[in-house]
C-alpha cells in the first residue's frame, strides 16, 4: 500500500457501525499516549464520541508512550499490569510483541472492516507491521525554525542543523539515537540507501557520532513531544527537530513565527497495542474501544485536528478541512508531494533489532 495514496486519495465513503464484543466489560480505561496536539486529536476524534455512546465510562489518560516499552517491562515483572491501551510507534510494538508484553490479535477479528466491506487486514494493509500493532497514523519527525532568527536565507536541507556558522544558535534535538543517526551520516556524505548499511557497523556509528559532536554543545535534548514547540516559542532555539504535526499546531494554530523543514523528514507509523494481561472485562473494554476507534470514520476524523495521515486507505477519501481552522489539511501532510521530495523511510525493523544497543552508546556519548 502507498503511503500517499492513504493520505490524499479523495472521494466519498459511508461510515461502518462498529461492532460490540461482550457485555460484561469493565467501567474505566487507562490509554497512555503522547499529550499535546496528538492526544487531543485523539479525544477529539474518538474518545470523547465514545464516551458519550457509553454513559458513565471513565477514560484516564497516561503521556507515557514515550517511554511505554521500559514502564511495561517492569509492569510485567510486577505482575501489576496497569495500562489498558498503549499508543507506541512501529518499533516499540515490534520489541513488546518479541518479548510477549503485547497482545497478538486478527485485524479482521477486532478492527471493522471498510465502509464498502473491505477487511480491516486489506484497509489498513502493509502499515501492519506487526502481529501486535494496530496502526492509527502515518507522520514524520521533521525541522521547524524560527522565520525571525535564520537571516535573509532560511534554511533548506537538513545539513543546515549541522551548519552553526549559517545559523548560529542553539538547536534541539531528540534524547535518543534514532533520527539524529541518520541525519548525522547522511550530511557527512552517506547515501540515503546506504544508511542502516553504514549504521549496522561500528565505524559508521562512531562516524555518526563525530558528525553530532560538531554540535553537540549547541543542542537542547528533547524528551517530550511539547519541548521543541516550547523552545521554538520562546526563541530558544533557531531550529529543532519535533513530529509534524506538533509543528502545524505551533505554526497555524499558535500563530507563531515558525516555518517547516520539510527535507530529508523520516516517516514513521504509529498505533495501538493491547498489552498482555488483562482481565476479561478489562480487554472486552479495550476491544470494543479500538474497533470504534480504528474505523474508517474515527481515523479520518482525527486528521481534522492534526496533520497526521490516517492509517486506512478508506479514510483519506474523508479527509478535508481542519475542524476549527477551516484549512485544507492535505497540504500540511508529511507525503504532499511538495513536502516530500526527499524523505527517509524510518526503518522500524532495523531499530527494533538494534534499538537497545545503540540507546545504551548513545546515553554513554551523551555523558561524554
Amino acid at each position: 500500500m502507498k503511503l500517499k495514496s492513504i493520505l490524499l486519495a479523495t472521494g466519498a465513503a459511508l461510515v461502518a457501525a462498529p461492532a460490540s464484543f461482550a457485555q460484561d466489560m469493565t467501567d474505566s480505561m487507562t490509554l497512555v499516549s503522547w499529550g499535546g496536539a496528538y492526544q487531543q486529536s485523539q479525544i477529539n476524534a474518538y474518545a470523547d464520541p465514545y464516551k458519550e455512546m457509553h454513559e458513565g465510562l471513565e477514560v484516564v489518560w497516561d503521556e507515557s508512550s514515550n517511554e511505554a516499552v521500559a514502564k511495561l517491562r517492569a509492569m510485567n515483572e510486577a505482575g501489576n499490569i496497569t495500562w489498558d491501551l498503549v499508543d507506541v510507534v512501529a518499533s516499540d510494538a515490534m520489541r513488546l510483541c518479541d518479548e510477549g508484553l503485547a497482545m497478538e490479535y486478527d485485524p479482521d477479528e477486532l478492527l471493522a472492516p471498510a465502509p464498502d466491506g473491505t477487511p480491516a487486514s486489506e484497509d489498513f494493509g502493509d502499515l501492519i507491521v506487526s502481529d501486535c500493532f494496530i496502526p492509527q497514523i502515518v507522520y514524520s519527525t521533521t525541522f521547524g525554525y524560527r522565520t525571525d532568527m535564520v537571516g535573509d536565507t532560511p534554511p533548506s536541507t537538513v545539513c543546515d542543523v549541522f551548519d552553526l556558522e549559517a545559523y548560529p544558535g542553539k538547536r534541539s534535538l531528540e534524547k535518543r539515537p534514532i533520527n539524529n543517526m541518520e541525519w548525522a551520516l547522511y550530511c557527512d556524505g552517506v547515501a540515503k540507501e546506504d544508511i542502516y548499511d553504514v549504521l549496522e557497523t561500528e565505524e559508521g556509528q562512531d562516524r555518526a557520532f563525530a558528525k553530532l559532536d560538531e554540535i553537540k554543545d549547541q543542542v537542547v535534548w528533547w524528551s517530550a513531544g511539547a519541548d521543541t514547540p516550547q523552545l521554538l516559542a520562546d526563541g530558544e532555539v533557531v531550529i529543532g527537530s519535533t513530529y509534524n504535526g506538533r509543528l502545524f499546531s505551533l505554526i497555524e494554530e499558535q500563530d507563531q513565527p515558525v516555518a517547516m523543514l520539510w527535507d530529508m523528514q523520516v516517516f514513521d507509523l504509529d498505533g495501538w497495542i493491547i498489552p498482555t494481561g488483562l482481565s476479561d472485562e478489562a480487554l472486552a473494554r479495550v476491544k470494543d474501544f479500538v474497533n470504534f476507534a480504528t474505523d474508517t470514520q474515527r481515523l479520518a476524523d482525527q486528521a481534522k485536528y492534526i496533520s497526521y495521515g490516517p492509517a486506512r486507505a478508506s479514510s483519506a477519501p474523508l479527509v478535508g478541512e481542519h475542524a476549527e481552522l477551516g484549512i485544507k489539511m492535505a497540504p500540511h501532510m508529511p507525503t504532499d508531494p511538495a513536502n516530500a521530495s526527499n524523505t527517509l523511510l524510518y526503518n522500524y525493523e532495523w531499530w527494533a533489532d538494534y534499538r537497545d544497543d545503540l540507546d545504551a552508546k548513545f546515553q554513554a556519548w551523551l555523558a561524554q
